[in-house]
């Protein structure tokens, strides 16, 4: 496809196809210009270098979030919502994670998300700062719960490209966890209660559990500012 007739949009499309496939490390620009039956330098023409192209796809992919109607809303319905909203993005497009640590990301869809949400924290009635707090404390919280899923993704794929059977590697080493572990009573404890192979997974619901707890926790400071 020449330069010419093929788009921004495109390209940008079709990177995160294949981030979701495999991962930051799979993208080249080879790669995409084959999937676009483009030659690899167009795609330098439309988005300049690879940091960029992620930095693009990220925004493209902030906008999958659903803004909530703020005056249909209470603010913590409305927060519980973006942040959930977030937390299924992230799980959808896992390599977000690692973008976050090693590329400058911003763009309008991202902007857009961040005013909603500062928008929620100030009609609360928090002031500038502690809106600020409340939003960045939400987002790390969000992230770190996503950091899990991503990890396992990444994981897989790395002992995949080192040959052999991923899944057979992570349970090998799963075991060797699950037995350091049973020297210690309360993780034995645990490990017990439930199958060996469980043993690293995150309790069920332990998203919602910590978000209704993060979300209370703000409620009860507006309440001790609202307290004479």
């Amino acid at each position: 496809m020449p330069r010419e007739t093929l788009t921004r949009e495109q390209i940008i499309g079709t990177a995160i196809d294949l981030l979701d496939e495999q991962g930051l490390d799979g993208l080249n620009m080879r790669e995409l210009g084959k999937r676009l039956d483009a030659a690899a330098t167009a795609m330098y023409w439309h988005v300049r270098n690879k940091d960029n192209l992620v930095r693009l796809a990220t925004d493209e992919v902030w906008a999958e979030i659903e803004l909530p109607d703020l005056d249909a809303l209470d603010w913590r319905a409305a927060a519980e919502l973006l942040a959930t909203g977030m937390y299924t993005m992230l799980n959808r497009h896992p390599w977000i994670v690692q973008a976050q640590a090693g590329y400058l990301l911003y763009g309008p869809n991202k902007s857009r998300h961040d005013e909603h949400v500062l928008t929620v924290y100030e009609r609360a009635g928090f002031d500038d700062d502690a809106a600020d707090r409340a939003a960045a404390t939400v987002f790390m919280f969000v992230l770190g719960n996503a950091v899990g899923a991503a990890a396992n993704i990444s994981i897989e794929r790395r002992l995949g490209r080192n040959g052999g059977d991923p899944e057979a590697k992570l349970g090998e080493a799963m075991s060797e966890a699950t037995a350091v572990a049973m020297e210690f009573p309360r993780l034995r404890a645990r490990i017990e209660r439930q199958a060996a192979t469980d043993y690293n997974a995150a309790p069920d619901s332990s998203f919602e559990f910590g978000l209704a707890a993060l979300l209370q926790g703000l409620q009860d400071q507006l309440a001790d500012r609202e307290t004479p």
